[in-house]
């Protein structure tokens, strides 16, 4: 069956704005909880958080992304906690986000000097305000590189959401295979829709690594 280009771009287009506000939704809970997980792991000095957020880190990094979004969309909704698909893809991924970026927070900080935090103590800052002034800026810098690079595998990773119908791009591509059989032009034209919206992205991670590296 023959289709017009222009019927299959539209019909893709109609899930861009939820690939991009799972993205994006994601991208903001796996730094925030990424962060604060660095923090908890390196300053609160107990083996029991530590082996908490170790736990927490594996746990979502050796299961497959797919895996964690049908407990969550599925699995929780069996027990009565009924999610959207787009809330539960923007929960599942910021969760394994969040574990990611945990390491990559945690190196942030462990990159930085100890004298610093030391210095710091001992001009008369409480050790929060010392995180706070000093440290987390510094450690935000050095990681923003690789959370921009992140950003652009949570763009492509999002298209996993159509497996429990979040109506993103994926999703309407199937949809559109099944009703007309064009698999290679519908499969080709999405791809290059990931192409396109990543390269800006892509663009901002090289223009920081450089920036990085001048200063550095």
């Amino acid at each position: 069956m023959f289709i017009r280009f222009d019927t299959i771009l539209a019909g893709l287009l109609q899930g861009v704005g939820v690939t991009l506000g799972v993205t994006f939704g994601a991208l903001i809970i796996a730094i925030i909880l990424g962060f604060a997980l660095s923090l908890a792991r390196l300053f609160l000095r107990s083996r029991v958080v530590a082996l908490l957020i170790d736990s927490y880190v594996e746990f979502f990094r050796n299961i497959p992304a797919l895996a964690h979004l049908f407990v969550i969309y599925f699995g929780l909704g069996s027990v009565g906690i009924q999610l959207g698909s787009v809330t539960a893809a923007i929960l599942g991924l910021g969760l394994i986000g969040g574990a990611s970026l945990c390491d990559v927070f945690r190196a942030g900080f462990e990159a930085l000097h100890k004298g610093q935090r030391e210095a710091a103590l001992a001009v008369g800052m409480r050790p929060s305000q010392s995180v706070r002034l000093i440290l987390a800026p510094q450690a935000l810098r050095i990681a923003l590189p690789a959370v921009t690079n992140y950003a652009t595998q949570l763009l492509k990773d999002s298209s996993i959401a159509s497996a429990i119908a979040a109506p993103e791009i994926m999703f309407f591509a199937r949809s559109l295979v099944t009703s007309t059989f064009e698999t290679t032009l519908i499969y080709v034209t999405a791809a290059m829709m990931y192409l396109l919206m990543s390269l800006p992205i892509a663009f901002a991670a090289r223009s920081i690594e450089q920036k990085y590296g001048a200063r550095r």
